[in-house]
């Protein structure tokens, strides 16, 4: 059991002698004798409560690195001691010396996946300090490298014998996390991340503070891997080509291709995983029907979707780099949809449409908007794809961000400085409300040429989230505006993960979904 009894008082016992060295470290069988005595010292109402010379042996035998000891100027004035257990045996109801295995710790199973804490104490002359703080944060993180899915441990709730008159257990603890009392073990817990699973009856025999109840809490290890592979796991540092693409003459289909493998080759050549083409960046192709009106022009254009995505999947393989190629107008039974395609590594590929259709899109070309998003599956994780426009509307980013997208990409196109601050300012939001990386590539230059595709205006950029572990403006990287070049990028999705559960706000998880939902239709 977790034998916390005052460590955590918000009341500092100071010091009567200056503190020189204060040190973190696994427990020693030679630190025994110091480790007893501040026991016995941490325990005064509890008789005998220390552990014995032979029950630290085993522990140190069976399971080293999960015994922590604090010492302060070379004396053990705390420790926290755990096991790993079967997730089985958490989710029974136990008592102390039954997840002990009766003092032999027979529970031990170093393939379990949880790290069920047995002890933790600091000296009485050392409360105040944080110092029960530093063992917990020791504990998450052996609890991270040892890949083990949670922390879980029974606290004792000590002031409960005050209240037990006036209220149940469940009502107490309810009363502690609203915060209308205090409990000086549960308090910290919950303000530690930890939450509350159950609570147990006749846990600790003895235990008249807490009238024998415990509170089962537990701390999730977000970096948990259930199936880790040794190759093919995926990546946690997710490398970003951005393709801002000077829009200019090309003879024909051929040009197009040589122009893209020549970007595909540079961000290749720099280990990206990723390489995002702009909105509509085989526009140029268009010259050669310039005498048609737009909509026929543009249904000519057409025609080349099916061959660009099987070049750019071969590229995708050979280049050994997910690809998506922004879009394209493409006819599907006489209708004219904006679409791009993720061709994977993997030689994969998947159609995306842009489901939002601008009033220009309407008058000149007669486009429809497509029916069906969500998110893919790749090598780097989930990730979604907007077009354009389609980043202005939150509810789609929203239900992708719920299917557990890490990345969103928006290929654009956008003629002048105030249409690109809107898919700009949008998508910084997207980043911020979806607690997502979100990557922007527009094309351009000019294209005197081509009709209703005069001017482009764009700057490629990455946002985050708005949290420490980001930059302060939520920019991680942004190009040269309205020049061509490629903005290569590398993203942390384990910060992601830290946010979803630690952030200094939690979007995703405050919501109100007793009062509002977003659903799909179909």
């Amino acid at each position: 059991m977790e034998f916390i009894f005052a460590i955590f008082e918000i009341n500092r016992t100071y010091m009567q002698t200056e503190i020189k060295k204060v040190e973190l470290r696994n427990l020693a069988f030679e630190d025994y004798k110091q480790l007893k005595n501040s026991m016995v010292e941490s325990y005064p109402e509890m008789a005998n409560s220390y552990w014995r010379s032979n029950d630290i042996k085993k522990l140190l035998s069976i399971f080293p690195e999960g015994q922590l000891v604090i010492l302060v100027d070379g004396v053990v004035v705390g420790s926290a001691l755990s096991l790993i257990v079967d997730e089985k045996l958490v989710d029974k109801r136990h008592n102390y010396r039954q997840i002990i295995g009766d003092y032999t710790f027979s529970t031990h199973n170093p393939d379990g996946e949880i790290l069920y804490g047995i002890d933790v104490f600091i000296h009485p002359n050392y409360r105040g300090l944080r110092l029960g703080r530093r063992l917990y944060d020791a504990r998450k993180e052996l609890c991270e490298q040892l890949n083990l899915k949670a922390i879980v441990f029974a606290g004792r709730i000590p002031n409960y014998s005050q209240y037990a008159k006036k209220f149940s257990p469940r009502n107490y603890i309810e009363k502690v996390k609203d915060k209308e009392l205090h409990d000086p073990v549960l308090s910290f817990q919950l303000s530690n991340d930890f939450h509350v699973l159950k609570i147990l009856k006749n846990y600790l025999e003895g235990d008249e503070e807490s009238k024998e109840f415990a509170v089962l809490l537990e701390w999730n290890n977000v970096y948990y891997d259930e199936s880790p592979k040794l190759i093919n796991s995926e990546k946690s540092i997710i490398r970003l080509g951005l393709i801002q693409w000077q829009m200019r003459q090309l003879n024909n289909v051929e040009a197009l291709f040589e122009q893209a493998e020549f970007f595909i080759d540079v961000v290749s050549g720099y280990g990206s995983d990723f390489a995002l083409f702009p909105e509509l960046f085989t526009a140029p192709l268009m010259a050669d029907f310039n005498h048609l009106s737009e909509a026929e022009a543009i249904r000519e254009l057409a025609r080349h979707s099916e061959p660009i995505r099987k070049r750019f999947q071969e590229f995708a393989i050979s280049y050994n780099i997910n690809i998506i190629t922004g879009s394209m107008p493409h006819l599907e039974n006489g209708i004219l949809y904006n679409v791009g395609f993720l061709c994977k590594r993997d030689g994969t590929s998947e159609m995306y449409y842009k489901i939002h259709i601008t009033p220009n899109e309407v008058h000149h070309w007669g486009m429809k908007g497509g029916s069906e998003f969500k998110t893919y599956d790749t090598d780097c994780g989930k990730i979604g794809i907007l077009i354009c426009y389609d980043v202005e509307f939150p509810e789609l980013s929203r239900l992708l961000a719920d299917e557990g997208m890490n990345i969103l990409f928006v290929p654009f196109l956008t003629d002048t400085q105030n249409a690109y601050t809107r898919v700009k300012h949008c998508s910084q939001a997207r980043a911020i409300e979806n607690e997502c990386y979100v990557a922007i590539a527009g094309c351009v230059g000019n294209l005197p040429k081509v009709n209703n595709m005069d001017i482009q205006y764009a700057q490629a950029s990455v946002f985050t989230p708005s949290d420490f572990a980001f930059p302060s403006n939520g920019i991680k990287a942004e190009a040269t505006p309205n020049t061509e070049m490629t903005l290569i990028v590398d993203v942390d999705l384990n910060l992601l993960k830290n946010l979803h559960e630690h952030g200094s706000v939690r979007i995703l998880k405050d919501r109100r979904k007793d009062l509002y939902q977003i659903n799909k239709t179909k």
